[in-house]
């Protein structure tokens, strides 16, 4: 029995990653058609790098979700990050070591806080602390630069999210570092969730909570590593944020970082109930989100159609969710019967 539902489960998986990839190139060859200017080499390295930022905030997002969780506050972590190093360069403090230090300690700070308000603090669900902790964010991003826009980060500081590699490289000019960064990450990652004891007790606590619970896992020092990767994660993104923009504004916080990564997500084949989710999948899901809003703005779609365009597609994410989960439960009582 227990082959048969591992089995199920690798295809499973597999159809997923399948559908998104199909999605992706269903979506690269219409946009090619629509518009000559898709498919030319400076745009795909666009696309790179535009989808680097969404898919270092997915990964955190990823792991909280595959515990049956969610953390709603990855955007405003990752601006409030931008703005405390925009605070120190106020302060006349240039050292990019500080700087980046100082903005990766904040973000795994704030994603510790979330993690001990879950499950020290036992609030009933982390859309109710990470949503309270997002608009926290908005007000400290906007507070620590006093509403305002910061610009002038050292180049080390930037370079993460502005450099690429030399054209002078065939076919690989003008490749962006930071996307080069989310392989890495995406290659890491994927080794510890499916090869590492503490990435399988990750599963296992979102998937089946007594079964976690019967094999000792202790699930809140798992839901704590989980939402501080997620800190981390966004004070990642933060660095290249600076980088691409050049500047800190904590009006950016109520951006809809948290929405395009949660779609990612569900569109690679997580779920909100847990215990699924994939690496790869996940970066095909950015991928998309990214695509589109890519290809909206080469055709010159105004940001009001840009916005219902893209809920409407998180939207299709979570029924596809829903109903992956149906067909799904009613395929694992078909074969117990």
């Amino acid at each position: 029995m227990s082959k048969g539902k591992g089995k199920f489960k690798l295809n499973s998986n597999v159809a997923n990653r399948l559908g998104s990839l199909g999605a992706l190139l269903v979506l690269g060859v219409v946009l090619s058609f629509a518009t000559d200017s898709f498919l030319t080499q400076s745009n795909i390295m666009n696309i790179f790098k535009q989808t680097s930022v969404n898919a270092l905030i997915s990964t955190g997002m990823l792991v909280c979700l595959i515990t049956a969780g969610i953390d709603l506050s990855v955007g405003a972590n990752a601006i409030f990050c931008t703005c405390m190093m925009g605070m120190l360069l106020q302060k006349g403090v240039t050292n990019p070591l500080i700087m980046i230090a100082v903005g990766v300690f904040s973000g795994l700070f704030i994603g510790f806080i979330n993690g001990t308000l879950l499950t020290r603090l036992h609030l009933p669900h982390p859309f109710v602390s990470t949503l309270g902790m997002k608009n926290v964010l908005w007000g400290l991003a906007l507070l620590v630069v006093n509403s305002q826009i910061v610009s002038g980060f050292p180049a080390q500081v930037t370079w993460l999210g502005s450099a690429t590699i030399p054209s002078s490289v065939p076919l690989l000019g003008g490749f962006p570092i930071s996307f080069i960064l989310v392989i890495a990450i995406f290659l890491v990652m994927g080794v510890f969730l499916s090869k590492t004891a503490l990435g399988r007790s990750i599963y296992c606590v979102g998937g089946s909570p007594e079964a976690a619970r019967l094999s000792g896992i202790q699930s809140a020092n798992v839901l704590t590593f989980c939402y501080t990767l997620s800190g981390f994660m966004s004070a990642l993104a933060a660095i290249v944020l600076i980088g691409r923009g050049g500047i800190a504004n904590g009006a950016n916080a109520i951006q809809p970082y948290d929405t395009d990564a949660i779609a990612a997500c569900i569109i690679g084949g997580a779920s909100f109930s847990g215990g699924k989710g994939t690496m790869s999948g996940t970066l095909i899901g950015a991928l998309i989100i990214t695509v589109i809003r890519n290809g909206l703005q080469l055709l010159s779609v105004s940001t009001a159609v840009q916005n219902i365009v893209i809920g409407l597609v998180i939207i299709l994410a979570v029924l596809l969710d829903v109903t992956r989960e149906r067909v799904e439960a009613n395929a694992r009582r078909l074969a117990a019967v």
